[in-house]
């Protein structure tokens, strides 16, 4: 049993070790020479002019490019600063490439390039897209499957926003989420402060609220919204850049209503300035998908048309496609069309069974549970919701597995203004069980549960996943003594049965048995949950 134990946390390592990349690789533009590229890598573009602008950012400047293969992508460039402009392209596809540029300002137009784009290196995936043949789950462009559990982190931008030269406390909680199995974060672009009391104990250097920078000209009590802070986007590139080199995907939410922003005026000169700034300097990367806002609609400070119009704005602005969801379940299930996927933020005790209604609602789309309820205790009080059990926060997020949906995990430490991201320094008993999601991750991994169906009663209590031949995977509740199943009337005469303990990410022995009209097993000894696999094995 520790034998299996540790050959699955070996091959966890050694995946992340696969999908670690190469930094953003920045080269100047070389007029009609070949610069080297590879597929599915970032690489910016750099051009140095003099400053023809009194408003840099709003000079329009854009790079087509065209494969010999007659694949072409318009990508729209970037102010970057002093004399700089950056086109930030992602090669999709191996072969040679031509690249011409167009803007109102004559430095800028008509430069002509070429790249020369290998093939992608090892761990390289490309993009997120969704599963064509099943549209409820997520892939990759080269055809894997991605499947997410992911971690919501919102002020992660703040962490190393005022060092101008490295991000090494972003490095170690990135560390800490790629080891335990998360590979995606969902973050805020800016937040300011929460709106709640914080916690009277709450040492300061652990509090990320009201941060002195700022996406604007100015500072969040006196903004400047004629201006964008250039610099703070850069140091923003470094964290979405480091997610990528860990294989974590971005979830990157534009805007946040509840954190104390001062936001400019919706659809104004200066909220579209902002805006296509946003999706010009990260559409490129391929760890990105799109959330338009968090909790979009559940502030009033906007209603269905603005948000229908920034997802509208973002598809004519995107090039790549990166995938698009809106933190509002309300504005996805009325909307379905407008959104790749479905975000929802879902509390209810009965979790297992509202998620299947979501599935059934909304048929065709993936379905992530962006916020559930649970928020794992932490040192410091910060927001309890209903669920700050660490068990019972997994339980939930298995519940949303077992539903054919997605989960997402809160701790307090870490989803909301309060980050220690030095979780090895807390007393052990502050820690969070981060663990467990390396747990799910191995186990998902191991039986491809993305690809297994759902909803289908399989037994008398508890949850089932299945392939509907001879691979059944059970949910099976804590409060279960026995557990009994219902496998189809064509099985084989025989089973093996082997539990596997979601706290410890142990397996029990495989155990072998005839198949009675009624089977039925023992649960293991313990208070908590239990996952069952049941192979069944033909005549």
């Amino acid at each position: 049993m520790i034998r299996v134990h540790l050959q699955f946390t070996f091959l966890l390592i050694l995946g992340l070790l696969c999908v670690q990349a190469n930094a953003i690789e920045t080269v100047d533009h070389q007029q009609d020479k070949a610069l080297s590229a590879y597929q599915y890598d970032v690489i910016d573009i750099r051009f140095q002019i003099e400053p023809a602008s009194s408003e840099p950012t709003d000079v329009e400047f854009s790079a087509t490019f065209e494969s010999d293969s007659g694949q072409s992508l318009t990508v729209a460039g970037f102010y970057n600063g002093e004399s700089e402009y950056r086109i930030r392209f992602t090669p999709p596809a191996v072969g040679n490439w031509r690249y011409a540029t167009r803007s109102t300002t004559a430095d800028l137009d008509g430069n002509v390039g070429k790249l020369s784009v290998h093939p992608a290196r090892v761990g390289r995936k490309g993009g997120v897209v969704v599963d064509p043949d099943n549209p409820r789950n997520f892939e990759y462009e080269n055809g894997e499957q991605y499947y997410p559990i992911a971690f919501e982190c919102d002020w992660l931008f703040a962490l190393d926003a005022e060092n101008d030269s490295d991000i090494p406390v972003t490095r170690q909680f990135v560390d800490t989420l790629a080891e335990n199995g998360f590979n995606q974060v969902v973050m805020n672009v800016f937040a300011y402060d929460v709106n709640w009391k914080k916690d009277n104990r709450l040492r300061p250097e652990f509090d990320y609220g009201r941060p002195s920078v700022f996406p604007f000209g100015g500072n969040n009590e006196n903004p400047d919204y004629q201006k964008l802070n250039v610099d703070y986007f850069k140091r923003l590139d470094r964290v979405i850049d480091y997610l990528d080199q860990k294989g974590i995907v971005a979830h990157l939410m534009v805007y946040v209503w509840n954190k104390g922003v001062a936001w400019p005026e919706a659809k104004s000169e200066a909220d579209n300035r902002y805006f296509d700034f946003v999706v010009r300097r990260y559409q490129a990367y391929p760890n990105l998908v799109w959330d338009i806002s968090k909790e979009a609609l559940g502030y009033g400070h906007t209603d269905v048309n603005y948000i229908t119009d920034r997802i509208e704005r973002l598809r004519r602005a995107d090039v790549f496609d990166r995938l698009v969801t809106v933190h509002d379940y309300s504005y996805c299930r009325r909307f379905s069309q407008n959104v790749d996927f479905v975000s929802v933020q879902l509390w209810s005790s009965e979790l297992y069974s509202v998620m299947r209604n979501v599935c059934e609602a909304i048929a065709g789309k993936p379905i992530l549970n962006i916020e559930h309820g649970g928020y794992e205790r932490g040192p410091y009080e910060v927001f309890n919701g209903n669920y700050t059990s660490p068990e019972v926060c997994l339980q939930r997020a298995y519940q949303c597995v077992f539903a054919g949906t997605y989960p997402t995990h809160y701790w307090q430490g870490a989803a909301w203004n309060v980050i220690v991201a030095n979780i090895d320094a807390l007393p052990q008993q502050d820690r969070p069980r981060l663990e467990y999601y390396r747990h799910m991750q191995s186990f998902v991994d191991r039986f491809k549960l993305g690809d297994l169906i759902a909803g289908d009663k399989k037994s008398n209590a508890g949850f089932c996943l299945h392939n509907g031949n001879d691979l059944y995977v059970y949910y099976v509740p804590k409060e279960c003594d026995y557990f009994g199943l219902r496998l189809p009337k064509d099985r084989g005469n025989r089973m093996t049965t082997t539990w596997f303990d979601p706290l410890t990410g142990n397996f029990d022995e495989p155990v072998h048995q005839k198949i009675t009209q009624w089977p039925t097993v023992k649960t293991p000894n313990g208070d908590g949950f239990h996952l069952l696999v049941v192979n069944v094995h033909p005549e």
